[in-house]
């Protein structure tokens, strides 16, 4: 069993229009909704390679409730389990506006619902008991914080997780990754800007480097086109996808997110983890839908990702 935190969820709602222009009235061509959020995008595609996940964090309101309906809907939903904490806010929404003529996406993100204390000591003790109960293999805390949620959240989800005995990947950015890198969690997985904010080097090995000193016991940094970075105990691997790719990044590092944690509950090597990690997010940027993966294109491309050591 996998868990993933969702702190601030979110309903995905993507309008898609011909041409995007301001200050002008636009004709919506479709509309697309779907359970949002860092940790429930890695949960899907966790699901979707055979893992059973359990996914947590709160919902509430009618987008809370049609997040969770959406939830039960997708494919192999056999394989998630809704523990969801409610609030009494509602969940908020991310509203994406793609530009059929360019392909870009402007996206519209609401900061989400206050979280009272009473309903973090819920999330907790919910927390604490998928800790518990000897079946997690990993856990993935993810995305951003709401407003009520202390800013070191994420430092006492990692401590529970250690004292757990189960391996934490921490995918957040800013102050919240600062504090929770400070808990040494086993790995964490920015992307190149959140890499160089945390850490003040421009260029990935050094900041990947720093990072570990800081507390990471590993780090996998995402680097757009450019594949993925990572440092660990065993050494430095670059993997790259056998070429550019155009489309939608939308959901991409949560792609590369579930390819990491599902390699390390099989135990693969790092090589093979990375190249699953890539290759399933590049498969996420030229799937049709935003925040999905085309798992044609996913299993194309995995035998061609190239993983290089250094070190």
């Amino acid at each position: 069993m996998i868990i993933t935190v969702t702190l601030n969820a979110a309903l995905d709602v993507t309008y898609r229009v011909p041409s995007l222009r301001p200050h002008t009235t636009h004709r919506v061509l479709d509309i697309a909704e779907r359970p949002g959020g860092k940790g429930l995008n890695v949960a899907r595609v966790l699901a979707d390679l055979g893992h059973h996940t359990v996914v947590t964090g709160f919902a509430g309101g009618p987008a809370g409730d049609e997040l969770r309906r959406r939830l039960a809907a997708v494919t192999r939903a056999d394989l998630l389990t809704d523990a969801l904490v409610p609030t009494a806010g509602p969940t908020r929404r991310t509203v994406g506006v793609v530009d059929a003529a360019s392909g870009d996406t402007t996206m519209f993100n609401e900061p989400g619902p206050t979280v009272s204390p009473a309903e973090w000591a819920s999330f907790v003790e919910v927390y604490r008991s998928l800790l518990a109960s000897g079946e997690a293999g990993a856990v993935a805390l993810c995305g951003s914080l709401p407003p009520g949620v202390p800013v070191g959240a994420y430092a006492e989800l990692v401590r529970e997780a250690r004292s757990a005995g189960v391996f934490a990947l921490l995918d957040t950015s800013g102050e919240p990754l600062r504090r929770g890198l400070a808990a040494r969690p086993d790995l964490i997985k920015p992307n190149a800007d959140e890499l160089a904010g945390l850490t003040g080097f421009s260029e990935p090995a050094r900041a990947a480097r720093d990072a570990r000193r800081r507390g990471a016991r590993a780090v996998a940094a995402s680097l757009g086109a450019e594949g993925m970075l990572a440092v660990t105990e065993e050494g430095l691997w670059r993997a790259l996808p056998p070429g550019r790719l155009t489309g939608n990044p939308t959901g991409a590092g949560d792609s590369a997110v579930a390819g990491l944690l599902s390699g390390v509950v099989e135990e693969l090597p790092w090589p093979r983890r990375l190249a699953r990690a890539v290759a399933l997010s590049a498969a996420t940027v030229v799937a049709p839908a935003a925040g999905e993966y085309d798992r044609a294109v996913y299993e194309e491309l995995l035998p061609q990702v190239k993983v290089d050591a250094a070190g």
